[in-house]
């Protein structure tokens, strides 16, 4: 049974303007547990727009999106910034981590957003680095880490709170090939391990050749989605 769903999806940013077509013109989608979702499409296609719906950043114009059965935008404001730091994880193009912050604090902080006391937080979010190829590097700031290393450091932050869904905008977008393949590794192999889901949003086929699913939108409307026999390689990757 799918944990996340979609459902005729429509989110204009220029309601009652008929030039100005609306960035996702009715769009389904179902997300199973643990599966990994690649969403592509043109610049343009409504592929940010989606993931920000999934998410509950956003509103739909009109449509629902559904966590374990709860619509998404019955919650409130604070209820929704709730249910993200609780139940989805987010990792970014840019990492988007806080350059004045120890990457151990980082890691950490969701959890202390929700309450968990500054000493367990870290140390639940140190048990992240060696997993992840980071150990050494809990205490430098965001400026003193490769754009791979940040990248990890991103990834810990997203699962450090056994989210149900990791949301990745162009994950690998500012990394070159190597160092971004090295990163989709660490990621899917992660959220494996935690049995979370993964929706990754890419306009880079070898992104989506990571994922089981690839969907692909048009001017807002899901032009395919298809299967694909795909496996996570190497070792799991477990706190």
């Amino acid at each position: 049974m799918p944990s996340l769903v979609a459902e005729h999806l429509v989110k204009s940013y220029s309601p009652g303007r008929q030039d100005v077509p609306p960035a996702l013109a009715g769009v389904d989608l179902a997300v199973w547990p643990g599966s990994t979702v690649a969403i592509m499409g043109p610049s343009g296609s409504g592929k940010t727009t989606l993931l920000h719906l999934l998410a509950g950043v956003v509103r739909p114009t009109s449509g629902t999106v559904s966590w374990q059965g709860r619509d998404l935008s019955s919650l409130g404001d604070a209820a929704r910034s709730r249910l993200r730091r609780s139940d989805f994880g987010f990792v970014f193009q840019s990492g988007q981590l806080l350059p004045e912050l120890p990457a151990v604090e980082n890691v950490a902080l969701p959890l202390m957003l929700a309450g968990t006391s500054r000493r367990e937080a870290e140390s639940r979010a140190a048990g992240w680095f060696g997993p992840l190829g980071l150990q050494g590097l809990e205490r430098r700031r965001p400026g003193e880490l490769s754009g791979g290393q940040a990248q990890r450091v991103a990834i810990a932050r997203a699962l450090v709170g056994s989210p149900g869904v990791v949301f990745a905008d162009e994950p690998t977008g500012a990394l070159d090939q190597h160092t971004g393949h090295e990163v989709m590794d660490l990621l899917t192999r992660a959220c494996a391990a935690q049995g979370a889901a993964l929706v990754v949003v890419t306009h880079d086929a070898a992104v989506a050749g990571w994922c089981q699913r690839v969907v692909r939108l048009r001017d807002g409307r899901v032009e395919s989605d298809q299967a694909r026999d795909t496996e996570v390689h190497g070792a799991e990757v477990t706190r």
